[in-house]
């Protein structure tokens, strides 16, 4: 499944000389531009041969209101601190109580700290220690430690303006529930140091951080999903890997409940361990082996930040069928993947394409036998797209809940963000007699086949028609998602 790569998860450096995880030590919203940047970076100090990179200008101001307002919410208060040089690091440190003297730890990201404020436990839950110590690299294995690099001020990619109301309201509940990095620094805190437990059952393991956590559509709320790799070769789910959750649910009971909560094995089609960090708050779900995972979160987050009302658009529906309750696989609706698949194929398939096929004008890059360590090198490449559709995010939404209420043939098309376009069904078992068929870009199959019940289709479809009548009458954002409410749920 993966020639080549007889590297794969087995580290050729002795734990003490792996170095940051390169993508985590980056901003949650930094550029593909930067991220280019910081790559090539990294590769000249692997080197030894280190150029001269010149400042990062910040993108230019977005407006609200006709008045500027910087495009990156990051508190100034944060930038600028020196990241701590890795020899004043002790390996073997663990994760700090709170309120010990030693709560100076590591962030994930040393660009923008954790607030001064510490973390603190939920309420009723047991304290957890912070981690402080080095990162294991997951993506770039082979690369020695980075000593005291300074990486420049984060910096985010310019939003779109906003012209009318509308698309004011898109831009600023998306400004206000979009993941920070504070957000991802706690998912990978708590990532690190299960990995490295998870290292005592399984010495040649790499556990991946995935989903929305990384592919640029995560909001505050976002849980997080990890994956875990054991081998190179495919797994059967329904066997070896459910095998593998058990033994990790219960070690987790016994071993890891100083930080890990509620470890439940839920047997579903690719079977995962839920659970919740005490230190964070944030629920996670662990699969074993599902390495598409991995693949699309970086195609994902390739379509993300290739054109600035990507992000924004996809946010606000994630939203609104949270709020309508369309958006719960569990309950026979639609997962997340699905609903940003469905926006983007909607982005693909105007009359003047906002979205190409990635996998069609760049296949090198998105190749489905790619090493796993060389996966996250694929958005540093691809340039932004600059199309002539010059719509509004609130045109945008009024139009993608037009397309799926009237203008979609659900009986007979699947949607395709690999082809960019609505295709035929193929008359496979996956496909025949479904009521929603959303192509997964890698391995093919049915990313919404947890829509299986007519009554549940239906309820859908109706949210898709009713919605978009009511904004098409009044276009204000509030007559089909309250923002008050969904902005504190963030």
């Amino acid at each position: 499944m993966f020639p080549n790569s007889s590297n794969l998860g087995c580290p050729p450096y002795p734990l003490e000389h792996q170095q940051y995880n390169f993508l985590i030590n980056l901003p949650v919203n930094i550029s593909p531009a930067l991220f280019h940047q910081q790559f090539q970076r990294t590769a000249s100090l692997v080197s030894g041969n280190l150029p001269t990179i010149p400042p990062v200008s910040p993108p230019p101001f977005a407006l609200r209101n006709g008045s500027p307002v910087h495009a990156s919410a990051t508190p100034t208060s944060f930038r600028g601190r020196k990241r701590l040089k890795e020899q004043n690091i002790p390996y073997e440190g663990k994760r700090q109580r709170f309120h010990s003297p030693h709560h100076e730890s590591l962030s994930a990201n040393q660009v923008v700290p954790l607030p001064k404020d510490h973390r603190h436990s939920c309420p009723g839950s047991i304290p957890s220690p912070l981690f402080q110590a080095h990162y294991i690299s997951d993506l770039m294995r082979c690369v020695p430690p980075l000593r005291d690099a300074s990486f420049p001020d984060p910096v985010e990619t310019a939003l779109p303006l906003a012209k009318d109301k509308l698309s004011q309201q898109v831009l600023e509940l998306f400004q206000a529930c979009q993941q920070q990095t504070n957000d991802l620094n706690k998912k990978e805190l708590c990532r690190t140091q299960l990995q490295r437990d998870i290292q005592q059952m399984f010495p040649n393991s790499r556990l991946f951080l995935v989903g929305s956590s990384l592919n640029g559509f995560g909001t505050r709320s976002s849980d997080g999903d990890l994956c875990l790799v054991v081998k190179e070769e495919p797994m059967n789910q329904k066997t070896e890997a459910r095998y593998i959750l058990s033994l990790l649910q219960r070690h987790f009971c016994r071993k890891l409940s100083n930080y890990i909560e509620r470890p439940q094995l839920i047997r579903a089609k690719v079977p995962i361990v839920k659970f919740r960090d005490k230190v964070s708050c944030v629920e996670f779900d662990l699969n074993v082996n599902n390495v598409v995972g991995i693949r699309n979160t970086f195609l994902l987050r390739t379509y993300a930040y290739i054109e600035s009302r990507v992000r924004p658009l996809v946010l606000v529906v994630k939203k609104w069928a949270s709020f309508h309750g369309i958006n719960d696989a569990s309950r026979g609706t639609l997962n997340s993947y699905s609903l940003v698949l469905m926006v983007l194929h909607y982005l693909q398939t105007l009359p003047e394409p906002i979205l190409p096929s990635l996998q069609k004008n760049y296949p090198e890059s998105f190749d489905p036998t790619m090493q796993l360590h060389l996966v996250h090198q694929a958005p540093c490449t691809i340039p932004p797209y600059l199309s002539k559709n010059e719509s509004t995010l609130g045109d945008l939404l009024l139009g993608f809940l037009k397309y799926y209420a009237t203008q979609f043939d659900w009986s007979s098309q699947m949607i395709s963000v690999r082809e960019a376009k609505a295709i035929p069904r193929p008359d496979g078992i996956e496909w025949r007699n479904k009521f929603i068929c959303v192509e997964e870009p890698f391995d093919r199959t049915n990313t919404a086949r947890a829509v299986h019940e007519k009554q549940k289709f239906d309820i859908i479809l109706d949210e898709f028609q009713k919605s978009w009548q009511r904004l098409r009458d009044r276009r204000d954002l509030d007559c089909i998602l309250p923002l008050r409410a969904t902005v504190q749920k963030r």
